[in-house]
């Protein structure tokens, strides 16, 4: 239910485009059944913008630490800059950081390859996640609105 709550809370956001790529579409297989979040209030994917969240699904090639691929495991990705890491992780994104455990679930972490560019991740939120996945998830949003508006 935590990541129901979490896309509820991203999916009712003003200009919200979710991305969620199926069998047959015009994406790349390996995106199939994941979720990339943008700010978009035309509807259409920003060319110039990466999303601000995304939810995977397996494992990709050099992506493997967070253990995917282990039936009904999913991530949370979230972009949430330098100021935010630091209160979350307690380190610079742009340090190396101390060895973490990337497949605990339900726990604040940095994402196993995009640190240094200010994403967390969380498998599998859960009771200790969701409440602040949702609230980075909004601001998230409003940071990608203000760049998108600036």
């Amino acid at each position: 239910m935590s990541m129901e709550q979490i896309l509820e809370t991203a999916r009712g956001l003003d200009g919200v485009l979710e991305l969620a790529p199926t069998e047959g579409s015009a994406f790349p297989e390996i995106a199939w059944g994941d979720r990339f979040f943008y700010y978009a209030p035309d509807g259409q994917v920003p060319q110039r913008e990466q999303p601000y969240a995304t939810v995977v699904t397996k494992d990709y090639p050099g992506d493997a630490l967070s253990g995917l691929d282990q039936s009904g495991r999913q991530r949370l990705n979230i972009h949430v800059g330098t100021t935010a890491f630091i209160e979350l992780i307690g380190e610079e994104p742009r340090t190396e950081g101390a060895e973490a455990d990337f497949s605990a679930v339900d726990t604040v972490l940095p994402h196993p390859l995009y640190r240094r560019q200010g994403w967390i991740a969380i498998v599998d939120p859960g009771e200790h996640t969701t409440a602040l996945a949702c609230r980075l998830i909004r601001q998230a949003h409003e940071d990608a609105a203000r760049r998108a508006n600036s």
